[in-house]
């Protein structure tokens, strides 16, 4: 049996952990400057929507293939070329003075959002089924790259200028590509896939537990990116609040869902995945129904929306220790790809659905009711479907 040394088991999982939150940061680089970047191309809500929403979509339809690629060639190898293609997206932007050639960019920051299903193979073949609940939600506090991009994007941008803040970061791309490309390697235990791409494809979504986990994680990561994106924008029409400060409140959104994943994952390894997801669902949909239709941004509100964000990390961290645990050896890249997208696409249609409501409704409040009624919905699917032993038994 091949030993694995732990000190290089970690230092694999430090350097997905970096390359995930300089990813994750190129991906969500629109988000805090939107407001100011809808001033200048004069863009309505609806269109400043749908470019958010943009790079949520093809972030999410590209870990299909990413995922699959990874099971074919590895992770080092895939990471290192993620990121010098969002480094190429980024550099876009500094073109990007119309309306169409900001959609191209959005497309393109997409890459991006889509390097999430490249670590989660690369990360579980270093540890053991037992530690794969928290090892991938210590990865996946990857995603604090949305929360540095909400806190620092503004203001690099007020300082060094907006165009100087795309090219830093599209070098720290470069340089992490380089970085990954040298002192990365996958696990001795990991084996290429034999299936060629459309059977590994196949495998995937022949799977229950691919669907299963789907439809839960398109509501909690849906709701985290949807968050993610938006929620600077919630803010400051909602509460009045400036842009920096907006962008900032949703930076400690993001930060806290991110924190709460790997205790999301450690909770599943000692407790069961299965009692995590439905419990975070249940709680999902009361916060939600509570901050609906608030007036003012009181302390207790606050609360209330970090302690969402908590609930939706913790979901998160447990989806993917169910993946890392139960999902068929081989195809655990193909899988993890499925499950992203579709979670990608579940934070798609939600600010199109915010940036609708408002323009009709001037409230967003409606758009938290259907997040609340859809956690019931998804609870009670869990609660029938968690009962196949068979499949979830080690979860």
């Amino acid at each position: 049996m091949t030993e694995i040394s732990k000190p290089q088991a970690y230092k694999a999982l430090s350097l997905a952990v970096l390359a995930l939150v300089i990813n994750f940061w190129a991906w969500t680089l629109l988000s805090p400057l939107g407001i100011r970047i809808a001033n200048e191309l004069h863009l309505s809500t609806s269109q400043l929507s749908f470019v958010l929403a943009l790079p949520i979509i093809f972030g999410a339809l590209g870990r299909i293939p990413l995922g699959i690629l990874a099971d074919r060639y590895g992770g080092r190898i895939i990471l290192s070329l993620t990121s010098l293609l969002t480094a190429g997206a980024v550099a876009h932007l500094t073109f990007a003075d119309s309306y169409n050639q900001m959609l191209l960019a959005a497309v393109l920051l997409g890459i991006g959002g889509a390097s999430f299903s490249v670590g989660v193979p690369f990360v579980s073949a270093w540890f053991s089924s037992k530690q794969r609940g928290l090892m991938l939600g210590i990865y996946s506090m990857g995603n604090v790259g949305t929360a540095l991009s909400a806190l620092v994007t503004p203001t690099l941008s007020d300082n060094i200028g907006k165009l100087q803040t795309f090219w830093l970061v599209a070098f720290c791309l470069v340089a992490l590509a380089v970085i990954f490309w040298v002192c990365a390697k996958d696990s001795p235990v990991w084996r290429p896939a034999s299936l060629s791409a459309r059977r590994s494809f196949g495998l995937a979504v022949n799977q229950r537990l691919t669907w299963d986990m789907s439809i839960v994680y398109a509501l909690s990561f849906g709701a985290f990116v949807a968050f993610g994106v938006y929620l600077p924008v919630i803010l400051k029409l909602s509460y009045d609040l400036s842009l920096t400060d907006a962008a900032a409140r949703a930076g400690g959104f993001v930060l806290v869902a991110t924190l709460a994943r790997p205790f999301g994952g450690w909770l599943s390894d000692r407790i069961g995945a299965r009692k995590v997801v439905k419990a975070s669902l249940m709680f999902v949909a009361m916060l939600a129904g509570f901050v609906a239709f608030q007036q003012s941004l009181e302390l207790h509100i606050t609360v209330a929306y970090l302690s969402l964000a908590f609930v939706l990390g913790c979901c998160n961290g447990a989806v993917f220790a169910i993946v890392g645990k139960a999902a068929k050896a081989g195809s655990m890249g193909s899988v993890t790809g499925v499950v992203g997208a579709i979670g990608g696409i579940g934070g798609f249609l939600p600010p199109l659905l915010l940036g609708a409501t408002y323009q009709y409704t001037h409230s967003f409040g409606w758009a938290y009711i259907l997040l609340s009624i859809m956690s019931l919905v998804i609870f009670v699917y869990c609660t029938f479907c968690f009962r196949d032993k068979k499949l979830y038994a080690i979860v």
